[in-house]
């Protein structure tokens, strides 16, 4: 008995990296049943983060360690989106250092355990599918074993990007700044300030209008289109010129953005009036 304990817990060592998450469903099916996890439990080798939630101790839980478990271990659809995915690519450096929500994006709910979890940041929840394609993702590349040595980050369908994290370059799915700042445009203008996604869209010299193209094609949001192309017209980038506008369907109409700001004429959306005074000052 004492030998097959072992073998078990010598087992867990190599099924859960120190530090990422897993739930009882993952647990079980794994063979590590109630009675097991209690003795683990006890003896310290487990730890609870939240109700049916256990890790193998390692320091401080960090957002990063909740998402890859989510990404790798429990196979949820889910990737760093947002502004959340422009700071991790260098293009908000401007912006705090140490930011107080982390933007997850998914086709589905995420576990309730995660409101639960004592990290310090908050993760919100957006639907990835809302006005873009669904995501169809290759498995093999968030392989946790064995340990990736590889450096470079692969593009997957629907322009999400795989990056390292950690001493152990453990994979991490999140937005290419192409897709982040189409999900960042959605969130004008009740959760984005107009001056900061301006800011950013200022930054983004080297967008790709290879993979630019289909997203804007594929987008279904009329707001988030036009908001694109009238930011992008305001900074003059040089990769404008390389998209193909006549296969993105722009709608028809105007759209209020924010009362009491000025009809932009190109784009027929409401702006705020101090955005087009620095246009006229410049």
């Amino acid at each position: 008995m004492g030998a097959n304990k072992y073998t078990k817990i010598n087992q867990l060592e190599k099924d859960l990296p120190e530090g990422l998450l897993v739930d009882a469903a993952w647990m079980e099916r794994k063979g590590y049943y109630g009675s097991l996890r209690k003795k683990y439990l006890a003896a310290g080798w487990l730890e609870k983060s939240a109700r049916g939630v256990y890790r193998r101790p390692r320091g401080i839980l960090s957002w990063e360690q909740v998402v890859i478990s989510l990404q790798t271990l429990l196979d949820t659809p889910v990737s760093v989106g947002g502004r959340s995915a422009l700071e991790l690519q260098g293009y908000a450096h401007y912006l705090s250092q140490s930011p107080q929500i982390i933007h997850l994006y998914s086709d589905e709910k995420l576990p309730g355990w995660i409101a639960n979890l004592s990290v310090s940041q908050y993760l919100k929840f957006h639907n990835r599918a809302r006005f873009l394609p669904k995501v169809e993702r290759p498995k093999e590349t968030l392989c946790l074993f064995p340990e990736p040595l590889d450096e470079s980050e692969p593009i997957l369908p629907g322009d999400l990007r795989v990056t390292r994290w950690g001493q152990w370059k453990w994979p991490l799915i999140i937005s290419t700044p192409e897709r982040a700042i189409l999900e960042i445009l959605d969130e004008l203008p009740d959760r984005e300030t107009f001056h900061q996604v301006d800011m950013l869209m200022e930054g983004l010299v080297n967008l790709s209008p290879r993979r630019m193209q289909p997203l804007l094609e594929q987008a279904k949001s009329v707001k988030v289109k036009r908001l694109f192309f009238y930011f992008a017209d305001r900074h003059h980038h040089r990769w404008l010129d390389r998209i193909d506008r006549m296969n993105i369907d722009l709608g028809k109409g105007k759209r209020m953005l924010v009362k009491g700001g000025k009809l932009d004429p190109k784009y027929q959306i409401t702006v705020p009036a101090d955005l087009e005074e620095v246009d006229a000052v410049h």
